[in-house]
């Protein structure tokens, strides 16, 4: 097996080119457990911990930029994440145990592309773009469209995922993570959903739901969103459009959870979000 430790963006990026079977790892906590369980090993290994280019946090106008090699560590630790993203941080602190956060990455955890993954739902909600990187330059695409299907990207061979950007939300809007998993610590989300509220005197002015592990790619429900809007973030409320939710998620059944308790759970999580913003 040949392992490769580029330290710059280009020479990453020609090490794909002269490698198009090559795997791309960042922390390894997903490639290196494939391997562990009798995946076939690679050819090629194309490290990315020594390309600080892909790391790290930066603050745009009203954007933050996050490299994809950053880590769910770094995440937790950096102040404009948990102030201006709390969504995000929320959903990090649920990630795995310290030590797998110590090494597992943001991008590689979108790569993956699991129906799992924590960061996804947040991501979705907050509306972040992916910034991919090639020979040929640079391209963007929202994340939604990124994630293609379980275990799937829009990558292309020779193209790397760089960093993240997401839009601050603005400072009156409610942000909720929540997870579900069959034990409260190291879990793998049965249900988990991410929330975004923007209430306006009293009512909420924009809905912004998804779920994971109740689809095969992240779930959003329009409807459920639109039915939300201009009403008072009651229990009420969240009641009437639990069956739009129910409605809207096509989990499957597997060893953690069945088919109707991942519906049943998604509705609930729903009700979470009850009262929030009327203090």
């Amino acid at each position: 097996m040949n392992i490769l430790f580029p330290v710059t963006v280009e020479e990453a990026l020609d090490s794909l080119q002269a490698n198009p079977d090559a795997k791309v790892m960042a922390g390894g906590t997903d490639l290196l457990v494939k391997r562990r369980a009798g995946s076939p090993a690679p050819g090629c290994i194309v490290c990315l911990e020594k390309v600080a280019d892909i790391m790290g946090v930066g603050i745009l106008e009203d954007r933050i930029r996050i490299g994809a090699a950053t880590t769910m560590t770094a995440l937790l630790k950096n102040e404009a994440v948990r102030e201006e993203l709390p969504l995000l941080h929320s959903a990090m602190k649920f990630f795995a145990s310290p030590l797998v956060r110590n090494m597992a990455t943001l991008g590689g955890n979108i790569c993956t592309a699991s129906p799992a993954a924590d960061s996804l739902p947040p991501l979705y909600v907050l509306g972040a773009e992916v910034e991919i990187y090639s020979s040929a330059g640079k391209r963007h695409m929202s994340i939604a469209d990124f994630i293609t299907a379980p275990g799937r990207t829009a990558l292309v061979p020779g193209e790397l995922l760089g960093a993240v950007t997401v839009p601050v939300p603005l400072k009156n809007c409610i942000q909720h993570f929540e997870k579900v998993g069959r034990r409260k610590a190291l879990a793998i989300s049965v249900v988990s959903l991410a929330a975004l509220l923007r209430i306006e005197e009293g009512v909420i002015a924009e809905a912004r739901l998804a779920w994971g592990s109740v689809g095969p790619t992240v779930v959003r429900c329009p409807e459920a969103e639109a039915l939300l809007m201009g009403r008072e973030p009651t229990m009420e409320t969240f009641i009437r459009v639990g069956e739009s939710v129910r409605r809207a998620v096509r989990p499957i059944s597997d060893i953690r959870a069945s088919v109707e308790y991942r519906r049943q759970v998604a509705a609930n999580l729903v009700l979470r979000l009850a009262g929030q913003g009327t203090d």
